[in-house]
């Protein structure tokens, strides 16, 4: 049988009642193959002795034999008398001390004298060895001793013995065996464990070598299956290469400007534009903040629109949408285009003629929110989608704007890169186009990592850029100092810095100002009549203003590593050196130190990525997942990646050869991937 065919409910298994069904289901265990494949978070290896010689200074587990030598008592809180065991370690001849708290029948059970095997956790206490966390037994196998002790989590009145006995009772059946979920010659190829071997290896390992080949085994067929679906999705036939060149009006524009795009830039271009022409294109472009995405949006856009197809491009806020609008307008009505701005709140006679126009054809590129997908908003043709920072969007938001057209074209855009084979898998169903490179002449921020103690220094260092005619964000957690947190807040610190820098022109923006007043905010800004913006994280994407080389960003212990360097990334958009200050409160939990060192070390969006998805783990990049297989149980997004690109090269050979997967050697792939109850 297959795993996932053994469907009954974990209550109908022997020694499982209600309590510990509902204690298992809190934690996805529901169905006995939801138990099966409920793997061990960590492992107790106890198959060699380990004495107290073999311990470092801060201690640690011990296995041995120990001899009694002496009782004895002492009182604690509330006159408990607490039984105190000293025992002498006959592996190393050193001497442990045993708190037994509440354990009093200990001092008749333990007699002096006599010897038992111990498995321990053992500290040291002014200079000797001591345990209130033991397990004595006359045997070896009462510790443990000689085996790989699985560890689960727990949840309600779970505890390990009563999941250990769950699941190995249920393996223990005879009529209980796994067959193979992917083909015997991948198993051969890779020198992988069958699917039965593989899942008794993971929760009673003979070695931890052998455990290792069972996850890998099993990390490997979760993988396999889900590059299947994911390609299968996407389609497999082969893309016949052709040359797509650029028209006039992308030629034009391309020429006007006062830089030429970068490699990257060309090459994702060529890539869209190839799929533009075969229609129906589904891509990912990511690159990195600053790396010129928007830009390559609007060429690709000019593809379309010059074979009179319509264009919608989607942001996820109304400021951002006014940015790209501003920024459309300025690069594309001078070529004819007709740009239209769209948001929940155009209303009255001038949404009228604007959704008129939208029908009769009489706009090329809409460029807004989500509004562009509500109900009374139609299109005469659109043929191209493009959705900035889409994971803001959920997948149903997302395909709401493509039904407006008749299967248009989508480009969804990302300025939050994960690696690219991560990339091919999440983003499974579609084609990824990556830019690396940065525009010529940019140059790396200079990261400060500052204790909120030391900001004086900070305060001068942006000073001088203000000096130098340069400006300068200050970025904060929260609008005002309502409520009883001590964060340090946009209203009151703007305060503070004016008095800081008397006479430099200055602004508050956050987001409960109106659209229009944040955006002449930013008009003032981008044409320097202020020098520097006190603001929420509201400027985290879609500012570019070339002038300013200071980005300060307090209470930064608080932000994640994404949200940081899109802030960050606010800066370094010329060739003027650009300098960001983190700024942090009191004692950092060693997830903040990890963050605030990556910022500091790294520009590179693609390192931060995965450095956040090693702190965090890969989360739902999708809003909502594509595909069942994603819900992997042996397998990690972060931490399998070559597996996961074997398993893809496999995946994608397999169905070249057999694309209805009906070969003998490929019936149980056919199987697993057909039942949707198996997703």
């Amino acid at each position: 049988m297959f795993i996932r065919d053994l469907s009954n409910p974990v209550e109908r298994l022997k020694g499982i009642g209600k309590v510990s069904a509902a204690a298992y289901a809190s934690m996805g265990v529901e169905r006995v193959s939801d138990l099966i494949t409920f793997f061990p978070r960590a492992y107790d290896d106890r198959t060699e002795v380990t004495s107290l010689a073999d311990l470092p200074e801060e201690g640690g587990t011990i296995n041995t034999v120990v001899s009694i030598t002496a009782h004895s008592h002492y009182m604690v809180a509330k006159r408990e008398r607490v039984l105190k065991i000293t025992a002498k370690d006959l592996h190393s001849g050193r001497m442990l001390t045993l708190h037994c708290f509440g354990r009093a029948f200990m001092e008749s059970a333990y007699p002096v004298g006599t010897s038992w095997f111990i498995n321990a956790s053992v500290t040291k206490y002014k200079g000797s060895w001591t345990s209130s966390s033991f397990t004595l037994g006359a045997k070896e196998e009462d510790v443990g001793l000689g085996s790989i002790l699985p560890i689960y989590p727990l949840s309600g009145n779970l505890t390990q013995k009563t999941v250990r006995k769950n699941i190995s009772s249920l393996l223990a059946d005879r009529f209980v065996h796994f067959d193979d979920e992917i083909p015997s010659a991948l198993i051969r190829k890779h020198g992988l464990m069958g699917t039965d071997e593989a899942i008794r290896q993971m929760h009673s390992p003979s070695s931890m070598a052998a455990q290792a080949k069972a996850r890998e085994s099993l990390a490997y067929a979760e993988l396999l299956l889900m590059e299947l679906d994911l390609l299968r999705q996407k389609g497999t036939g082969n893309k016949k290469e052709q040359k797509s060149k650029a028209g006039p009006l992308e030629r034009k524009l391309m020429d006007s400007l006062p830089f030429k795009l970068t490699g990257d830039q060309l090459k994702c271009l060529d890539e869209i534009r190839q799929d533009l022409d075969r229609g129906q294109m589904q891509r990912l472009l990511q690159g990195d903040v600053g790396s010129g995405k928007t830009l390559v949006a609007w060429i690709s856009a000019l593809h379309v629109t010059a074979k009179g197809g319509q264009v919608a491009f989607m942001a996820p806020t109304e400021l951002l949408a006014r940015q790209h609008a501003e920024g459309a307008a300025r690069l594309l009505e001078p070529l004819g285009i007709r740009v239209a701005f769209l948001t929940g709140d155009v209303k009255g006679k001038g949404r009228g003629y604007l959704l008129k126009a939208l029908k009769e054809g009489q706009v090329d590129i809409a460029i807004g929110t989500h509004a562009l997908f509500s109900k009374d908003v139609n299109y005469k043709s659109l043929s191209y989608v493009i959705i900035d920072e889409q994971h803001r969007f959920g997948v149903e938001q997302r395909e709401a704007l493509s039904q407006k057209g008749v299967k248009p074209s989508v480009l969804m855009m990302s300025a939050t890169p994960i690696p690219r084979t991560l990339a091919m898998t999440v983003y499974g169903s579609m084609d990824v186009s990556t830019i690396n490179e940065k525009p010529s002449g940019r140059k790396d921020i200079i990261t400060h990592i500052v204790d909120e103690r030391n900001r004086e220094r900070m305060y001068q260092a942006v000073g001088v850029e203000f000096q130098r005619g340069h400006q300068a964000y200050f970025v904060y957690p929260r609008i005002d100092d309502e409520g009883d947190s001590n964060l340090k807040d946009v209203t009151s610190m703007h305060a503070v810095l004016k008095e800081k820098y008397p006479g430099v022109p200055s602004a508050l923006i956050h987001s409960r100002l109106p659209e229009d007043e944040k955006m002449r905010i930013l008009d003032e800004f981008r044409e320097g009549r202020l020098m520097y913006l006190v603001s929420t994280s509201v400027v985290e994407v879609g500012i570019d203003i070339p002038q300013a080389t200071c980005m300060v960003i307090e209470h930064a212990e608080r932000f994640g590593l994404a949200a940081l360097h899109q802030l960050r990334g606010r800066v370094g958009r010329s060739d003027l050196q650009s300098y960001c200050f983190l700024v942090y409160y009191g004692k950092l939990t060693d997830e903040a130190v990890e963050r605030l060192k990556v910022m500091r070390e790294t520009n590179d969006g693609f390192i931060i990525a995965e450095k956040d998805l090693q702190i965090r783990g890969p989360g739902d990049f999708m809003g909502s997942r594509q595909s069942g297989f994603l819900r992997l149980k042996a397998a990690s997004l972060v931490n399998d990646t070559e597996l996961m690109a074997k398993a893809r090269e496999d995946a994608g050979e397999i169905l070249r050869e057999d694309p209805g997967l009906i070969g003998l050697d490929h019936g149980m792939l056919r199987t697993l991937l057909a039942d949707p109850e198996r997703h």
